[in-house]
């Protein structure tokens, strides 16, 4: 996980937090789709006898499964995000003079 330093940022660590975990979010959308297409590619399987209790099952397989992996560090993606995602939040709050200290006195809306 990358570290955002928050003295080098101009958001807000409430900003930050919020971004973290959107990414971490999408990150985690993301093994979830990987995660069925891989348990979807598995056919013929007996030991679970098919059927629709079988597709359930899977499913909560696969969502379980991409759980775990998004929790314990996922495959980097929300890393990479974090960092674009607060360039991006920057520019919009640079564009509109917005800083993290007059972020708190204004209308308490953290980069709408």
């Amino acid at each position: 996980m990358n570290a955002i330093n928050p003295a080098s940022s101009s958001l807000s660590p409430g900003q930050l937090l919020n971004i973290r975990r959107q990414a971490e979010e999408l990150e985690g959308v993301f093994l979830n789709m990987l995660t069925k297409e891989m348990f979807a590619s598995i056919k013929g399987d007996e030991n679970f006898g098919g059927g629709f209790g079988e597709e359930t099952w899977r499913s909560m397989q696969a969502e379980q499964l991409a759980n775990a992996m998004a929790q314990n560090g996922g495959i980097g993606i929300a890393d990479d995000l974090v960092g674009q995602l607060v360039a991006l939040q920057e520019t919009a709050n640079a564009s509109r003079g917005l800083t993290s200290s007059n972020l708190v006195a204004s209308s308490g809306v953290y980069g709408k």
